[in-house]
């Protein structure tokens, strides 16, 4: 029940979740006479009500804590607890808004890694102008070797064709140009490594201003050139929406065009609003484990819980774990 806003906010993205999705129950993990109170003023009917359950924890991991610390001293915390029922097969998937080192750290402590992968990369899907595209690695890793970005991709692109059904997901390097000498050693090393591999469809480098396009299906990174690219998409987003309000309520005439464009206007926002994005997915561990923003609002939250749900329903884990026995060990680098 982590996250900047608290759990008042995860608990209305768990109904809106719990609305959508009939077939969907939710274990809370937190404070549980808070937790009651704050569910109590939702009324919610029966049938809702009995697909919600409740595991008391008074211990919360706070956001700037040092992840192998809480790791050794918090085992009592909520996020310790949430990951251990997915860990004994009591639920199929964790959501967390709190802090992602440690969530990362605690994911991989009980649920370990999938065979041969060895660092997990965290994914989550971009807006593009023909759907959407997924990027990958977000910040699990800052520092990565070229293998890394091969196992990232290939993750990635199992990832995609489970999720999105598609048969040969289109993969590219995120890079500083297109052509073969731009780049750093990493990027180069790397593309010479998928474009060598027979199962993945490498189309090449992409560059930062055309990941938005929908012409690939997988971006591939290293985790801090992708928690950069993510966040500043994200802040341009708030930006353009920012002016585009700030200039319709201009003058009178302003404002009258805006009314006209409103419905426009709306369906704009609802493409490029970060929130309906939310929900980092981590992959590579033997269990399904999704990062939601730390401030995202209860529609974010509910979209988060909602990836977790359709990751948990279509195997994913399980899934990535045959693939990789198949596409990347026999292909292991030395």
């Amino acid at each position: 029940m982590g996250g900047d806003l608290g759990p008042r906010t995860n608990i209305a993205g768990v109904l809106l979740a719990l609305l959508q999705d009939p077939l969907l129950s939710v274990t809370l993990v937190g404070k549980q006479q808070l937790v009651k109170t704050l569910l109590l003023q939702h009324h919610l009917s029966r049938k809702l009500a009995d697909r919600i359950h409740l595991l008391a924890c008074n211990d919360q991991i706070g956001m700037h804590e040092a992840p192998a610390s809480v790791l050794r001293h918090r085992q009592d915390s909520s996020m310790h607890l949430a990951i251990k029922l997915v860990a004994q097969g009591q639920c199929q998937g964790v959501v967390s808004g709190g802090n992602t080192g440690a969530l990362m750290l605690i994911s991989r402590h009980y649920l370990g890694m999938l065979p041969g992968i060895k660092r997990p990369a965290i994914s989550t899907a971009i807006p593009t102008y023909k759907g959407q595209s997924y990027l990958l690695d977000l910040g699990a890793n800052i520092d990565c070797q070229p293998e890394n970005l091969l196992q990232f991709a290939l993750m990635g692109s199992v990832m995609v064709s489970r999720v999105e059904g598609k048969a040969r997901p289109r993969v590219a390097l995120l890079n500083i140009g297109q052509e073969a000498i731009k780049g750093n050693s990493l990027v180069k090393a790397a593309a010479n490594l998928i474009s060598q591999h027979p199962c993945l469809n490498y189309v090449g480098y992409i560059e930062g201003n055309k990941i938005f396009s929908g012409d690939v299906d997988l971006v591939v990174c290293d985790g801090f050139t992708g928690n950069v690219a993510l966040k500043t998409s994200e802040g341009l987003a708030g930006y353009l929406s920012g002016q585009i309000q700030t200039l319709f309520h201009k003058n009178w005439y302003s404002r009258l065009v805006g009314l006209m464009a409103q419905p426009l206007l709306h369906q704009l926002k609802q493409q490029m609003d970060p929130v309906r994005y939310n929900g980092g997915s981590f992959l590579g561990l033997q269990g399904c484990v999704v990062k939601s923003h730390g401030n995202a609002d209860a529609q974010g939250f509910s979209f988060a819980i909602a990836r977790a749900a359709t990751e948990a329903r279509q195997g994913l884990a399980e899934c990535l774990q045959t693939a990789m026995q198949k596409l990347y060990l026999p292909y292991e680098t030395n």
